[in-house]
């Protein structure tokens, strides 16, 4: 196979093939990377022989040649994935600007006033539909639609210190609920969002991944003492932010796993405690969509 790290051209038809996409996993990797070494090496490659060692080799070596203009390939774990044949899981891929405000990234494609909506839903899955009793960190589409005027919500109310939010102007104006509706739309296809079987609108890896940085300055707070200091929580084993998996039976600890990190993480252990305040850890007190159908 051809050396990832020596860029050449495999190596930019690689990154053009995933700046076509808004994300990527190894296993869409695959198909694409086969092709390419197909044409490089003038013979039949097929998806099954590309590796994951040449894959992260491609990643390693695009990094390198996009670091000067202050982009990067970050990877995350879809926290519900669906494990592949080859028992990689669901890592999920995705080209961030390093420097700008990611909100400022929509401005190139969103005007102000969807932009201001937008951030009104963001408001709603992590403030108005997250509490200590029910850590749902989703919102419903009739949920969101209803945030389509300006003023509903907290987005308005807050003082924000992002480019995105200089852009907007003094005041939003509200969008109709069509317009809303397609908004949604967008960001689903887009990847910034997804939805579930249920309906529910929740971040999708993409937008964790671009929007880490700005949710935890946004939605977190050092001065304050309760539930409000930490809205955005982080996996006690991977580190990532999790909006999906188990939380500690004590309503009060930051206590935090995904579901696919559970497995793993009490492994090591010699009990299933809680990583952080050491309580026995239940396994059905819940992160994410079942919060709202165990309000326990």
């Amino acid at each position: 196979m051809p050396n990832g790290n020596a860029y050449n051209d495999s190596n930019r038809a690689f990154l053009q093939a995933f700046m076509a996409r808004s994300t990527m996993t190894f296993e869409e990797a695959k198909p694409v990377l086969a092709a390419i070494f197909s044409v490089h090496e003038s013979r039949p490659i097929l998806p099954e022989d590309v590796t994951q060692e040449d894959f992260q080799s491609y990643i390693s070596a695009a990094n390198t040649a996009i670091s000067p203009f202050d982009l990067e390939i970050r990877g995350i774990m879809h926290q519900m994935p669906k494990e592949n044949s080859d028992g990689s899981g669901g890592r999920v891929y995705a080209l961030v600007n390093t420097t700008s405000d990611p909100l400022t990234q929509l401005a190139t494609t969103y005007t102000a006033d969807e932009i201001a909506f937008v951030k009104r839903v963001l408001d709603g899955i992590f403030e108005t539909y997250n509490t200590s009793r029910c850590e749902a960190m989703v919102i419903t589409g009739v949920q969101a639609i209803q945030l389509a005027k300006a003023g509903s919500g907290d987005a308005n109310r807050r003082e924000s210190n992002g480019a995105a939010s200089q852009s907007q102007g003094a005041t939003a104006q509200s969008l109709s609920m069509t317009q809303a509706e397609l908004v949604l739309k967008r960001l689903v296809e887009e990847g910034w969002f997804e939805t579930s079987e249920k309906g529910y609108y929740s971040l999708s890896p993409r937008g964790l991944i671009e929007l880490r940085g700005w949710l935890v300055e946004t939605y977190n707070d050092e001065e304050e003492s309760d539930y409000r200091a930490s809205r955005i929580k982080f996996c006690a084993a991977c580190k990532d932010v999790i909006t999906v998996g188990q939380r500690c039976s004590n309503r009060n600890c930051l206590g935090r796993l995904h579901d696919i990190c559970v497995r793993n993480f009490f492994r090591m252990q010699k009990a299933e405690n809680c990583p952080v305040c050491k309580v026995p850890w239940p396994g059905d007190k819940y992160v994410g969509e079942r919060a709202i159908e165990r309000r326990t």
